[in-house]
């Protein structure tokens, strides 16, 4: 579609037309890329990214390396757009240019919309799973060196499909045709969650589909990392029966996972709902109560020690239990632990609403899965980014929170002969916050 050049007329102001229009020449809205581009030279995410895939294109007519394909569409998304047909336009900007290393110059540009689906649609089998495996290098490799202990947090999530992607397909609990993706974090002591693998599965997946390879990797990587380590899995109702129990005590994890309702369970723990009730009724206010019991379900070779957790929430009854294996810790201690996976939930809503996760509209799988991992890859850049701003108030911040108040900045873009010069807005609230991140993400620079 041609662009009009006409003007967008404003109301006037002390009899002064106002008008805008889409001709300011080099200007961006997303400076702040430049910090997306330093965090990934920390890493060099990107690059050992691009060298897990095989590039089967005649190298002398290559006009866009693998690595620069990468960095466009990932930095694309850190900045926001979720779309690669965004790139049709952005290709040409100015921040993403610079963040991508390309100079800027009459006629230089990124790769199209049309350069990115096909590279999407021409990775395989083998790619992803090396691609998969080196982002989680890469992630465990960030983690503090004096680490003993990790947690990892395992869920699924729904992302709904609405088009005729290779295996979509309905399910009944979710009502809706959808992908049920596999999310792994790894939390360290230092209580940073970080996201170590993400897996597209059918949409009526089991919840142990993929999650013992998956975990096996993690775990080796782990292992080859911190030879002492201590590894628990953490995850709600939807894991917990025999074969990952079974799983986590032949690969020597500790575990605290939900464990769903039955009769049995509630004889064992009926005395406790009875006392929780009785109590309520005597205060006239909600109350709470935990206890221990030792419980063996029909298909679990031995005895395990689950955490029933009684409670009433405006007068109702509600009741929860988690098998585990931490004796020395009381009961309350054991369930507030497992109560801390639901971090992991503003994790996923990082993944799927500020980095697009759910942008799954491919039509072959595979590229719906190399999607996903793209997402993933823009997670970790901006772990860098929340590391870097510890100390400050947005250390903890939710991602579309940093890309408002760090990425989303206007600059108007001089090229000289010997400087490229970002020109910032003097009114902008970011200026103390910018020149923080910079002092730890480029202090060559400073």
């Amino acid at each position: 579609m041609k662009r009009s050049r006409s003007p967008l007329p404003f109301p006037p102001l002390m009899r002064k037309p106002v008008e805008a229009n889409f001709d300011g020449g080099e200007m961006t809205s997303d400076a702040g890329l430049l910090f997306v581009a330093q965090a990934d030279r920390k890493l060099r995410l990107i690059e050992q990214l691009a060298d897990q895939i095989v590039d089967p294109r005649d190298p002398a007519k290559v006009r866009h390396s693998l690595q620069d394909l990468l960095r466009e569409r990932i930095f694309a998304l850190c900045a926001g757009y979720e779309d690669a047909n965004d790139l049709d336009t952005l290709k040409s900007d100015p921040a993403l240019l610079l963040a991508c290393g390309k100079p800027l110059r009459d006629g230089q540009a990124l790769a199209s919309q049309p350069t990115i689906s096909r590279l999407e649609n021409a990775v395989d089998s083998k790619d992803l799973f090396c691609l998969a495996t080196a982002l989680a290098r890469i992630v465990i490799a960030q983690l503090p060196s004096h680490t003993r202990t990790v947690v990892l947090d395992v869920d699924a999530t729904v992302d709904p499909c609405h088009g005729q992607q290779e295996l979509e397909l309905f399910n009944g609990y979710y009502d809706t045709h959808c992908y049920l993706p596999l999310l792994l974090h790894v939390t360290a002591e230092d209580g940073r969650q970080r996201l170590v693998s993400a897996l597209l599965r059918p949409g009526t997946a089991a919840s142990t589909v993929g999650l013992f390879g998956l975990l096996r990797r993690v775990i080796a990587l782990l292992r080859a990392r911190f030879a002492q380590i201590d590894i628990t899995l953490r995850a709600d109702g939807g894991f917990g029966h025999e074969k990952v129990l079974t799983f986590c005590e032949q690969e020597g994890l500790s575990y605290v996972l939900g464990l769903p309702s039955n009769p049995c369970l509630r004889t064992l723990s009926a005395e406790l709902e009875a006392e929780v009730v009785a109590f309520a009724a005597e205060v006239d206010e909600d109350a709470i109560a935990y206890t221990g019991v030792s419980y063996q379900a029909g298909t679990w070779p031995s005895e395990r020690e689950v955490v029933c957790k009684a409670e009433t929430v405006v007068g109702k009854l509600n009741v929860r239990y988690v098998v585990h294996d931490r004796p020395n810790e009381t009961a309350e201690a054991t369930y507030l632990f497992y109560c801390e996976r639901g971090n992991q939930e503003n994790r996923i809503k990082d993944l799927k609403l500020d980095l697009f996760s759910g942008r799954t509209s491919c039509h072959r799988f595979l590229a719906n899965q190399f999607r996903l991992l793209l997402s993933a890859a823009a997670c970790v850049l901006f772990t860098v980014i929340q590391e870097a701003l510890a100390g400050t108030n947005l250390a903890g911040a939710q991602i579309g929170t940093l890309r408002l108040r760090l990425i989303k900045v206007g600059a108007r873009v001089v090229v000289r002969c010997r400087r490229i010069g970002l020109h910032l807005p003097t009114s902008s609230p970011s200026q103390r916050l910018w020149r923080f991140l910079h002092a730890k993400l480029v202090p060559e620079a400073t």
